[in-house]
């Protein structure tokens, strides 16, 4: 068997300490620098291009790292020998050195005039339009993309951006995101379907490829840069893994403190199996499935984590190309509670992301056996959750 080369790069994620906890004075990028006596570039949500690749072209892209330069979450991602691993690792200022891995869509098996789809009508969304339909709320689709040519899809995008280093549009050359997001917000235009917030507006943030599978640096960088926008904020996560790193869990805790609701889908491993990552942590809703007569999916992950329930079983939405058609998985509830956060948002535009979470909580339709491992605090209600009138509690951890 040959021997493993000590001078292969692998991508690791690299979690320093708060800046006023260092030894050191000096700055994340010098101090990783010097410690592995490497040059390299190091681009930020803002600098990484929208052209036809993440960098300029000719850059050797293994010497090409992101610096997450927030202090909640004081990462770099860069591409290291294990040699340049171990000195990182006794340098007191780094808290933690964490090699990256992947994430999937979790969608399961399955696949004109308008019509309402019946998880849509499921979670009453049409009775919460005459309060809200969502309007100028933002919803990142964190996933594959989206078709950005959709007629059903198109007035309510915006422009997005990618993290997938070998796709830096983001067009969906998968489907995963397009489905996900008319899920969301298909457009009230009389063609096609509509959405459970019709008004409310798409971002793109490209985090898995054509595949369906990306890695956790992907979504660690997408989050940043969603952190940098302003303004009502749900990041629509329907993907997972397992063994994510512990910097992943920063920074969905950084991200949530600064404002976002952070919505995942629970996994697609079947009854008695615990929710992936992200949707594991505190920080993020997890999302179970259910199908049309409100029975668990026979896929959906359960566990203590489960925080809502929400239609996944052949659901109806846009597709890649202007088409429609049917999927199922974790991946179809979790744009549902997606949908479901933007018309509450809409009508109670006073109020944080916490108390946006209390409202779906509070108010959600108990269902089957109520058991919370299985559907949380059970299907999301978009109709009491928005014209509830009062100043809503926060949700508490």
């Amino acid at each position: 068997m040959a021997k493993k080369s000590s001078t292969a790069r692998k991508t690791m994620i690299v979690t320093f300490k708060k800046k006023d906890k260092r030894a050191k004075s000096d700055d994340k990028q010098s101090i990783l620098q010097n410690a592995i006596g490497e040059e390299l570039n190091f681009v930020t949500a803002d600098s990484v291009s929208t052209q036809a690749r993440p960098v300029a072209s000719g850059q050797d892209m293994m010497k090409v790292g992101y610096d997450v330069n927030r202090y909640e979450a004081p990462i770099l991602i860069a591409n290291l020998t294990d040699a340049e691993v171990e000195k990182l690792k006794k340098d007191k200022d780094i808290a933690r050195v964490e090699e990256d891995g992947e994430m999937f869509a979790l969608d399961g098996p399955d696949a004109l005039a308008q019509s309402i789809p019946p998880g849509v009508s499921q979670i009453k969304a049409p009775d919460a339009w005459p309060s809200s339909m969502g309007e100028g709320i933002k919803v990142f689709i964190c996933d594959t993309g989206i078709d950005s040519d959709h007629p059903d899809l198109v007035k309510n995008l915006r422009t997005g951006k990618s993290f997938v280093p070998t796709e830096s549009t983001t067009e969906d050359f998968n489907g995963h995101g397009t489905h996900c997001a008319g899920t969301v917000a298909a457009v009230d235009n009389n063609i096609g379907v509509v959405g459970v917030a019709p008004y409310a507006y798409l971002y793109p943030v490209k985090v898995l490829s054509s595949t369906g599978s990306g890695s956790w640096s992907y979504l660690i960088a997408g989050l940043d840069w969603i952190m940098s926008k302003k303004g009502a904020r749900v990041a629509s996560m329907s993907l997972g893994g397992g063994g994510a790193p512990q910097a992943l869990a920063d920074m969905c805790e950084a991200a949530y403190d600064d404002g976002v609701l952070l919505v995942a889908a629970a996994g697609n491993s079947g009854n008695g199996v615990q929710p992936l990552f992200p949707a594991r942590y505190p920080h993020v809703m997890a999302v179970s499935a259910i199908d049309f007569n409100d029975q668990l999916a026979s896929f959906s992950n359960t566990g203590s984590e489960i925080e809502l329930a929400a239609p996944g079983v052949s659901i109806r939405s846009t597709t890649r190309g202007g088409g429609y058609g049917n999927l199922s998985g974790t991946s179809m509830a979790c744009p549902h509670v997606s949908g479901a956060a933007a018309l509450t948002w809409g009508s109670h535009r006073s109020v944080n992301n916490k108390q946006v979470r209390w409202l779906l909580n509070t108010f959600a339709d108990k269902i089957g056996d109520q058991d919370p491992n299985k559907f949380g605090n059970g299907r999301v209600d978009c109709n009491t959750s928005a014209f509830w009138i009062g100043t809503p509690q926060e949700h508490t951890l």
